[in-house]
């Protein structure tokens, strides 16, 4: 699954990054390989909201569609 397709609430765990400069793009958020994150919120058409360490990024779908996550239970 992408990160694109999280559901609000879920807690999901960052599995693959493939393409390099979106990995540099992620990097510069603080979210890398094997980082658990929270979604906080799905905008229609809009950003992917993440929560991670108490502070909230906001990931551009294109961005979004490029990390590979797993759901953690």
């Amino acid at each position: 699954m992408t990160l694109d397709k999280c559901k609000r609430g879920q807690r999901l765990k960052i599995m693959n990054i493939p393409n390099e400069i979106i990995r540099s793009q992620a990097i510069r958020f603080g979210i890398s390989e094997g980082a658990i994150v929270t979604c906080e919120e799905v905008v229609p058409a809009g950003p992917v909201v993440v929560g991670m360490f108490k502070q909230q990024i906001a990931i551009g779908r294109q961005l979004a569609r490029g990390i590979t996550v797993q759901p953690v239970s």
